[in-house]
């Protein structure tokens, strides 16, 4: 999973890249500071992961990852090139969903380059140069569909879609917020809109505002209602707390966090509205070689999972044996649950749940 993190210059954006990935980009107060974009891998945190290795001891303790992209701060007019725009629109289509940072802070030291701080006008500004580069594909795609359906006159209701979404486009609509068939979903897809992508607003406060009821921000009120009618994710944050406790240990972080009545960190966070976003859950597979955690999308069934360990694993499929999480950790041992008969065989039709432990039969 690949996720961008996005917003105007100077929203905090690097800052937080720094916090969750540790990855030391560069972060200063000008614009443009980022240009190429910084890449940092990060592991999932789970705690079913560390208790599965106490169990079996491996040899090697794998996580599932994601990959964040801190993208350069776009400025008005990037869809016709102004700033670093095309570079920046162009790393936006690689990534699966976008954290849009929004500045929800004052600080006279750090310059907004419109002025002011105004969390609306800064999403309006990003959201609508992602909207008017979408235009231009959709404008393209609109034109080829219309000749081609000459020949193929099923393809009426398919420019009859477009259109409508053009329409919706051109009023200001993310695309991501357009009403949609599964059929029209699937052609959407076919156009790659940057305004379709999933987005978790990130809403960046100060020390003061996180540490205070977050709800009554009205701020963080206002980006939850853009938010809400266009069904994307808010999470507010303070990038420069999670900048103090990044180099902390583990034991020292949860103190920190409890101190301030929190209890989870910023990027564990983000992590599972990233997840519920995107609709992925994990599995897990566990022996003295390797512990190890898969990431699937919601819904997949066994022989597809399968395959993401090894294309031999779903091409000679026989069946997955399969436990959860729980029901292991209640046996105490995968021996015990073989004695009580918790583990289940499953066929080519079942779905992988969360926390599913698994061992895959197959045969090439």
């Amino acid at each position: 999973m690949k996720l961008g993190i996005v917003g105007l210059p100077n929203v905090g954006k690097s800052t937080l890249f720094n916090a969750i990935t540790d990855a030391g980009a560069q972060s200063a107060n000008y614009a443009f500071c980022t240009i190429e974009p910084n890449v940092g891998v990060v592991a999932v945190p789970d705690a079913r992961l560390d208790a599965l290795a106490d169990m079996y001891k491996p040899k090697k303790l794998t996580p599932a990852v994601i990959e964040f992209v801190d993208i350069a701060g776009l400025v008005k007019g990037a869809s016709k090139g102004e700033g670093l725009g095309n570079k920046f629109l162009s790393h936006i289509r690689e990534v699966d969903a976008i954290i849009h940072v929004v500045r929800c802070f004052d600080d006279d030291d750090i310059i907004h380059v419109d002025g002011s701080v105004d969390p609306l006008r800064d999403m309006e500004t990003v959201n609508l140069e992602l909207i008017l580069s979408d235009l231009e594909i959709l404008d393209r795609r609109i034109d080829r569909s219309k000749k081609a359906m000459k020949g193929d006159k099923s393809l009426q209701q398919e420019v009859a879609f477009l259109e409508r979404l053009r329409a919706e486009l051109e009023n200001g609509v993310n695309a991501r917020a357009v009403p949609m068939t599964e059929e029209e979903r699937e052609i959407a897809k076919t156009v790659a809109l940057l305004s379709a992508k999933p987005v978790i607003y990130a809403c960046n406060m100060s020390e003061t505002d996180f540490a205070s009821p977050i709800a009554s921000n009205p701020r963080y009120q206002a980006v939850c209602k853009i938010a809400a009618a266009e069904g994307a994710e808010v999470l507010p944050i303070c990038a420069q707390l999670e900048a103090e406790i990044a180099s902390l240990s583990a034991e020292e972080k949860a103190m920190f966090l409890s101190d301030l009545g929190i209890q989870q960190g910023g990027l564990d966070l983000l992590i599972q509205r990233s997840y519920r976003l995107l609709g992925l859950i994990s599995y897990l597979t566990a022996g003295e070689p390797e512990v190890r955690a898969w990431t699937i999308t919601k819904g997949t069934k066994a022989p597809q999972a399968a395959g993401k360990i090894h294309s031999d694993f779903e091409r000679g499929f026989i069946r997955a044996e399969v436990i959860s999480f729980d029901e292991l950790m209640a046996c105490g041992s995968m021996q015990a649950a073989k004695e009580k008969g918790k583990i289940r065989s499953e066929g080519k039709d079942y779905v992988m749940q969360d926390g599913d432990i698994v061992l895959f039969r197959f045969n090439v």
